[in-house]
């Protein structure tokens, strides 16, 4: 009768393990199997409190915070989502150490659990994986992109990593995308700043907006096909959906991009084969966390998507 009663609000402190961990993340671990929407909607309505004032989900969880982790009635606390035993042997792993992980996700895993997925790659790994003491997400990818996608075992590898990611830009994000109709320059670079909105059904969306946030991608041709472009996107920012807004913006959408792209393109890929959209990271060159030594991690395409561009 307990296993899914409301528990009572309960009041937890930071620990030195904490310290740099986003207030989202850490409200995530404290209540394992709810929802990430009933969490931010707890962080909105001022249900969590840090030392008793509201806190916004970017917030930074410092040494000592005593944080107000609130009463939620949720059934899959206990992990009682199933999670299938052999998913992991269709995520191959390109490289692992004691601090780090990096795997070529497939498409169509989502790499969490959210809307309409009961769980994501980070879900099965934490199951699946019981050895591991810690493991979070350093970056995301879409549900449909497939390729390098990094995670960390330790939570100074994290803050490394993020800090890569966000300020020093060490981290090299290179994607592969069919995109529509020919480039006629060799190089084109999308400067546009983008803003998230929700469309009128309540889906997030993104769009280039002059209040919104910088973001350059840089696409580069490898090879012309008759109505369509294989191109190199090179990420120098991870704004959410950035490749696919910045594609659309240029006028050449991404094969396959059911939110942003062109249909009737889609229809004809989709005659192809193309059953996905076609972005692919394909590779990441970083610094080790904690070595400093300068990595590069490929990510080869699909046999699926190959077929594609022989086909064209």
């Amino acid at each position: 009768m307990t296993s899914d009663n409301t528990p009572r609000a309960r009041i937890v402190e930071a620990g030195a393990g904490d310290v740099g961990q986003r207030i989202d993340n850490f409200l995530i671990k404290q209540l394992k199997g709810v929802p990430r929407t009933r969490i931010y909607k707890a962080l909105r309505k001022g249900e969590v409190r840090v030392n008793g004032s509201r806190k916004k989900p970017t917030y930074h969880v410092k040494a000592g915070d005593q944080v107000r982790i609130p009463p939620i009635r949720h059934s899959t606390a206990s992990g009682g989502v199933a999670i299938p035993e052999r998913l992991l042997d269709h995520v191959p792993v390109l490289f692992e150490d004691n601090d780090m992980l990096v795997v070529n996700k497939p498409a169509g895993l989502a790499v969490h659990g959210g809307t309409g997925m009961d769980y994501g790659l980070i879900e099965a790994l934490r199951k699946l994986r019981p050895e591991l003491e810690f493991i979070e997400l350093v970056h995301r990818l879409d549900r449909d992109t497939s390729g390098c996608l990094m995670l960390a075992k330790t939570r100074s590898a994290l803050v490394n990593l993020q800090e890569q990611l966000s300020s020093t830009r060490t981290i090299r994000k290179h994607y592969l995308a069919l995109l529509y109709q020919q480039l006629h320059d060799d190089i084109c670079e999308a400067n546009f700043t983008l803003q998230q909105t929700r469309d009128e059904e309540g889906m997030k969306r993104v769009v280039v907006d002059k209040h919104g946030q910088p973001a350059k991608t840089v696409f580069k041709v490898k090879q012309l096909y008759q109505n369509a472009t294989l191109v190199e996107a090179e990420l120098y920012t991870g704004r959410m959906h950035q490749a696919r807004v910045h594609a659309v913006a240029i006028g050449h959408p991404i094969a396959g991009d059911r939110l942003y792209g062109d249909r009737h393109f889609n229809q004809q890929m989709k005659k192809l084969g193309l059953g996905r959209m076609f972005l692919h990271a394909e590779r990441l060159r970083l610094s080790h966390p904690v070595s400093g030594n300068q990595q590069d991690f490929f990510a080869p395409l699909s046999p699926s998507l190959e077929e594609v561009l022989l086909k064209l």
